[in-house]
């Protein structure tokens, strides 16, 4: 599974942790990763994306013919 959002290009980041003392200790902040399959139309064929929450809220607004279409222009394997 991929460790970035597909549609946004969301990746995992770091930062620190602070305790209630102060002590700061290195964490990560992960997106909200979720595998889903849609079926695109204009492909005629099923589609496995690994997307974010806002992700799929832009798949919702601009449609999955729209997003796949941008997938395989910037050369993202679908």
């Amino acid at each position: 599974m991929t460790t970035y959002c597909q549609i946004t290009g969301k990746r995992p980041t770091s930062g620190r942790r602070v305790s209630h003392s102060g002590k700061r200790t290195a964490r990560t902040f992960r997106p909200n990763l979720q595998t889903k399959t849609f079926y695109v139309p204009s492909l005629g064929r099923r589609v496995t994306l690994t997307v974010s929450a806002v992700g799929l809220k832009t798949i919702n607004r601009r449609g999955i013919d729209s997003v796949a279409r941008d997938l395989i222009a910037r050369g993202e394997k679908i």
